[in-house]
């Protein structure tokens, strides 16, 4: 055997509290990799409902790469959140139409970009996303952190706004790890080499 099958709803025998994201996706423009998983203290396809202000209109997209863990109530805010800030007025007044459709002509609601979470990520209880960040490879994100900027490969951030806190390797083996790109490895390969990729030497992946 070489592990669960990545197109299963839920990869734990009886336990339907943690699923592999992408097979309960509907939004086209939430895009998710095999093997990361979302648990839900009460209903994994909450998940959809916490990926907040995603409008079709705006386009941006909640992208998530392979391996990736994902705890109950992470929030992530999309583009449709942002309101002009360089105006005289914060006031979406187009939204209501009735006489102020055209408040916006001429002139585009600020967007930041897609989301974009990359492999090998953890994401703590409670943590809020925001609109155009990316969280690069082997990164954790602590519980209840707010992160308003990108966070770099195999750091740990926490807090509010999200600081770095420290790395979680030397940059030399951050950078071996990077190169290595294990998660694109087939699956046979990964499960010949769990307890290396559970182990602490990164010397006996290359």
């Amino acid at each position: 055997m070489f592990g669960p099958d990545k197109n299963s709803i839920y990869p734990i025998k009886e336990i339907n509290r943690l699923c592999f994201l992408k097979n309960i996706i509907q939004n086209p423009n939430i895009i998710v990799g095999d093997y990361t998983y979302y648990d839900d203290f009460e209903n994994v396809y909450n998940f959809e409902k916490n990926v907040r202000y995603h409008f079709d209109f705006v386009g941006d997209k909640l992208i998530i790469g392979k391996f990736c863990m994902i705890a109950s109530d992470v929030t992530f805010i999309m583009n449709g959140a942002n309101h002009l800030t360089d105006a005289l007025s914060t006031y979406p007044f187009a939204v209501f139409q009735n006489g102020w459709e055209k408040a916006m002509d001429g002139k585009l609601y600020p967007s930041k970009g897609n989301i974009v979470i990359e492999n090998d990520v953890w994401i703590g209880y409670k943590a809020t996303i925001l609109p155009g960040i990316t969280i690069s490879d082997g990164a954790v994100i602590g519980a209840y952190a707010v992160v308003t900027k990108d966070v770099s490969p195999y750091s740990i951030v926490g807090g509010n706004p999200a600081k770095e806190i420290k790395k979680r390797f030397s940059d030399e083996v951050i950078e071996q790890l990077l190169r290595i790109k294990w998660w694109d490895w087939d699956v046979e390969k990964i499960t010949a080499h769990l307890n290396d990729l559970t182990g602490t030497n990164v010397e006996n992946l290359l």
